[in-house]
């Protein structure tokens, strides 16, 4: 349910998001977002190493590496920003520690950080009852494209049944595992009766075949998302494909952003869940 009386817009207003970690690509394309929308941006940030500050868009950063006293910082920003959330966008190893950083001094959070132990990092939330948004893939229209698929799969149980799937994934050479994304869209086509393991998922990391083969940009070989799902009748004469293609990380910046937006909208409308995921994000309509 969207809430969008003018006590809540106002109260939103006076959020203050401490995005960790700044000093990543990710980190900094957040701040860039929340800036551009409105939102305030804390001029502080946990970090990993002893960094020298930064300054993204109007805001200088002043950086907090591991040798500091965290709890020391985060009162001292809580005491700064009564109204305080964070972002964390920061590496898989840190994502348990750091939401049981949060939940300790009651700093509601969006982890749009892959990894950790996902089970005890939803139940220790769960369990502390704060308030937090949780997901694996911040991009809205890639979210909404995966429920759709999930649908499909509940619904139509089947349908694809006797047709072959060849799925090709290409991202950054960084990233090392398989596409979350790419699991969670064979799994509906599984559940349409497609015979398909996720090992067979085609990972194109190499520089030269990402341009030469999946066309992408040179400029965003370092940053994107390109998928294509192609379905073959057992005859050879039906074909579906199904293709989205992302340059940047401005869609997962965005979508971060609005997850926020939507957990102050849905905290300061008293609501009583308090953990959500993207499609709830998506549900609610609490973005602006």
């Amino acid at each position: 349910m969207r809430h969008s009386n003018l006590r809540v817009e106002a109260a939103v207003s006076d959020y203050v998001l401490l995005v960790n970690d700044v000093a990543g690509k990710m980190g900094t394309a957040v701040a860039e977002a929340a800036q551009a929308k409105g939102v305030k941006v804390a001029p502080y940030s946990l970090t990993g190493p002893k960094r020298e500050p930064k300054t993204v868009g109007d805001v200088t950063v002043e950086f907090f590496d591991t040798s500091c006293d965290r709890d020391a910082v985060m009162q001292r920003m809580k005491k700064e920003f009564p109204k305080l959330m964070v972002i964390d966008y920061t590496i898989p190893d840190c994502v348990n520690s750091n939401a049981e950083l949060y939940i300790k001094h009651g700093v509601p959070f969006v982890m749009g950080t892959t990894g950790g132990d996902r089970v005890k990092l939803l139940a220790d939330v769960e369990k502390a009852g704060l308030s937090a948004v949780i997901a694996p893939q911040m991009g809205k229209q890639v979210v909404a494209f995966q429920a759709a698929m999930k649908i499909m799969g509940d619904s139509f149980p089947g349908a694809f049944t006797g047709y072959t799937l060849k799925v090709t994934e290409s991202h950054q050479s960084s990233k090392v595992d398989t596409s979350g994304t790419a699991k969670a869209i064979v799994a509906s086509f599984q559940d349409m009766g497609v015979e398909f393991e996720e090992s067979q998922i085609e990972m194109v990391r190499d520089p030269v075949e990402q341009v030469e083969r999946m066309h992408v940009p040179e400029e965003h070989l370092l940053g994107h998302a390109y998928h294509t799902y192609q379905l073959t009748s057992p005859d050879g004469e039906v074909n579906f494909k199904f293709e989205h293609n992302v340059c940047g990380r401005g869609i997962y910046a965005q979508g971060t952003v609005d997850a926020a937006l939507c957990l102050m909208a849905q905290m300061e409308a008293g609501s009583e869940k308090k953990l959500f995921n993207m499609i709830e994000v998506l549900k609610s309509g609490d973005m602006r």
